[in-house]
């Protein structure tokens, strides 16, 4: 089976420790978590981490039960890309003199939409949203201009679907309890 890039969405309650227990159910696979983002979900109280890895559909599959067996966890979830919206940031510290003696690179922060975020006599911050393609392309035109300092996120995603998946099984769970108590 061919690999491919999946995305994990993980809904927990906001807990330390929790991390720790998610990635060693990666490395006990030998799977290398390529991005991992933590944030608020639009349900109070709930956070989201958003996670991609490498591999084949019936280890992801795996994956996802094993971290659902987690007891902070409300629920996980898998994608593949086509499934989902995704972006990511990445900031770009190049030196001034470089935008100020190259014609160049404003051709190139243009060229990628990328937005200058500060610039002072030492150096210039540029920000790129896209796909991991994107910033690293910019990432690579920049290169030769003596890049100082690079960084990009992890991946943040929202799915394509109308409704937020978890509120639709948190919903689903409150009818089941609802029922069984009649």
């Amino acid at each position: 089976m061919e690999n491919q890039l999946f995305t994990f969405t993980v809904f927990s309650e906001n807990q330390v420790g929790l991390l720790n227990q998610i990635s060693i159910i990666f490395t006990r696979r030998c799977l290398n978590i390529e991005s991992l983002s933590v944030s608020p979900s639009s349900i109070k109280g709930v956070s989201k981490f958003t996670i991609t890895c490498f591999g084949d559909r019936p280890m992801m599959e795996r994956v996802v039960k094993q971290i659902e067996k987690r007891i902070d966890v409300i629920k996980a979830y898998l994608y593949t890309d086509d499934e989902i919206v995704y972006q990511e940031i990445a900031l770009y510290k190049v030196p001034t003199e470089a935008l100020l003696d190259d014609s160049a690179v404003e051709e190139i922060i243009r060229r990628h939409n990328a937005r200058i975020l500060e610039i002072t006599r030492e150096y210039v911050i540029l920000e790129k949203t896209g796909h991991q393609e994107e910033t690293e392309a910019l990432f690579i035109e920049l290169e030769k201009y003596d890049i100082s300092q690079f960084v990009r996120s992890g991946r943040v995603a929202v799915t394509k679907s109308p409704r937020e998946l978890l509120s639709m099984y948190l919903e689903e769970q409150e009818l089941r309890k609802s029922r069984s108590r009649q």
